[in-house]
């Protein structure tokens, strides 16, 4: 497994009355490139992979979400991506694929509260609205890649990489902070 190299460790980055920014904990990583019989991959790993760019799927801890036509990015729990990257090694021979276990590149960011859409907003060029509960996108947040999922109304997680998280920690708490004064 990749070592967690990120200078931000869990914790909270800012809680105002408008969001609440944490760091969460590490999870597994994946990142699988793929074309055939995906439905011999969903079966391998427990979840069937989603076809449709931005759709997500989940069952067993395990979470996918499809970034490209033939990209994924696959969320596992730690003690179980030795089991997922054995299980997709054994479909090799038969159906080609790349799978690069990404675990240490990218923190989350978890975003929540009344307006965490709003706080979305300040950095995504994406029309944060037609991002559905349930479905994630690739895209960008003052100017860094980054991976944002809608888990509810009012709350997100953004992966980024590790290079770019302090930057964007500071802007996220600076965007809190400022809408918070603003319903003050």
């Amino acid at each position: 497994m990749s070592k967690h190299i990120s200078s931000l460790a869990p914790s909270v980055v800012v809680d105002t009355a408008a969001a609440h920014v944490a760091v969460t904990p590490m999870t597994g990583r994946i990142s699988l490139r793929a074309r055939g019989d995906l439905a011999a991959i969903g079966k391998a790993i427990g979840v069937s992979l989603p076809t449709q760019i931005g759709i997500c799927a989940k069952t067993d801890g395990i979470e996918v979400v499809c970034l490209g036509p033939d990209e994924w990015t696959l969320l596992v729990p730690l003690d179980q991506i030795e089991k997922v990257q054995g299980a997709l090694a054994t479909l090799a021979p038969s159906l080609p694929h790349s799978m690069t276990e990404i675990t240490g590149r990218e923190i989350t960011f978890q975003i929540e509260g009344p307006h965490a859409a709003d706080l979305m907003s300040i950095g995504c060029p994406r029309d944060i609205s037609t991002i559905k509960v349930g479905q994630a996108r690739r895209t960008l947040f003052d100017g860094a890649t980054v991976v944002l999922w809608r888990d509810a109304e009012t709350s997100f997680r953004m992966d980024v990489w590790n290079s770019f998280a302090p930057f964007l920690a500071s802007t996220l708490e600076t965007g809190a902070k400022e809408l918070a004064a603003e319903l003050a």
